[in-house]
């Protein structure tokens, strides 16, 4: 079975989620208070034990470190600001959602299924909105540097394996050359003993030919209020190619960012009760529900409908006559828009 068969077969099951308890609150508390530099492996915000950047790291160290089955699929939260660019180990993911937050801005979560990069980052803080998102999976393991005190227990509660730096030292590092906090990597695998495969990618995504119909489309943007994604089709690379804020999207160790697919998915943004130091609203991703969405691939843009029933199930996507929409095999970028 090809991994298009599979994971088309997978995406459109519905089963029943495991609870699985989470790290305790204090641990999480500890995340928080304490200085990362403390909780990584390296210390402080310099270079590697070696001198070596994040991109450069190998993935043994650390590999003591109890790790989770092979049957989850590995969650990290990624940091956005320009500050943090270029990433690490973005190109390996399956799955990148690009959520907003706080002030406007961005964050991403980029979900492994089918390999794991050597390193991962940078890695910032989790959300209200990524607990929702990940129900979508069976049990989960979510890498973040921290997160709000308030939310420490509904991380608790969710059904997913937390992993801020404390838990695994072995698994963290400091880059070299970047400002704290955009300093913070991860090594998967002191975490993830290896890529569990396309069955663990139960999002409800199909792959396999086009839909028919669809407009040419040479680029799509979306905005936050304080961010900007453009989607650019490479014709050469049969590829989307994404730039940020006006500036190309790389990687430091493969070159470009270039999904296959970008969805944009138009959602409910509401307030949350979280704020940040500033006093800025968290606004909370309503991935729940349904609505309208637009499906970006070989080139043409489709107009389409979204809906995932309960958080326990993934999303479908389909035309107007109901007939279900095949994303392109290869790596998927979903873009939550306000509705």
């Amino acid at each position: 079975m090809t991994r298009t068969e599979r994971v088309a077969t997978v995406g459109t099951a519905r089963r029943a989620r495991r609870g699985r308890a989470g790290t305790t609150a204090a641990l999480l508390a500890v995340a928080m208070t304490a200085t990362l530099a403390a909780g990584c492996a390296t210390g402080g915000d310099g270079p590697s034990r070696d001198g070596r950047g994040p991109d450069q790291e190998s993935a043994d160290t650390g590999r003591e470190q109890t790790r989770a089955a092979d049957t989850s699929v590995l969650a990290v939260k990624i940091d956005n600001a320009p500050r943090a660019r270029p990433h690490t180990g973005l190109n390996a993911a399956d799955v990148v959602y690009v959520e907003q937050v706080e002030g406007g801005l961005s964050r991403l979560m980029a979900v492994y299924a089918t390999r794991l990069p050597k390193v991962v980052g940078p890695v910032r803080s989790a959300r209200e909105t990524d607990l929702e998102l990940l129900r979508q999976f069976d049990g989960p393991t979510l890498a973040f540097s921290g997160a709000q005190r308030k939310l420490l227990p509904l991380i608790d509660e969710a059904p997913l394996r937390a992993e801020p730096p404390d838990r695994t030292p072995g698994a963290w590092l400091r880059g070299a050359g970047r400002p704290a906090p955009h300093n913070l990597f991860l090594r998967p695998g002191p975490l993830v003993s290896a890529a569990p495969g396309p069955a663990a990618l139960t999002t409800g995504f199909r792959y396999g030919a086009a839909p028919t119909g669809g407009t040419e489309l040479a680029s799509r943007t979306v905005a936050y209020p304080s961010a900007r994604f453009t989607f650019t089709w490479s014709e050469s690379r049969d590829r989307w190619l994404v730039s940020m804020d006006g500036k190309a999207a790389t990687t430091t160790e493969a070159g470009r960012v270039a999904p296959a697919t970008v969805v944009v998915q138009y959602v409910k943004l509401r307030r949350s009760d979280y704020f940040d130091a500033l006093g800025n609203n968290t606004p909370f991703t309503e991935t729940v529900g349904s609505g309208r969405a637009q499906v970006l691939r070989d080139g043409k843009v489709h107009d389409v409908r979204w809906k995932r029933a309960t958080a326990a199930e993934g999303t479908e996507f389909t035309t107007r006559d109901g007939a279900p929409v095949n994303f392109a095999d290869g790596q998927v970028w979903v873009v939550f828009a306000k509705a």
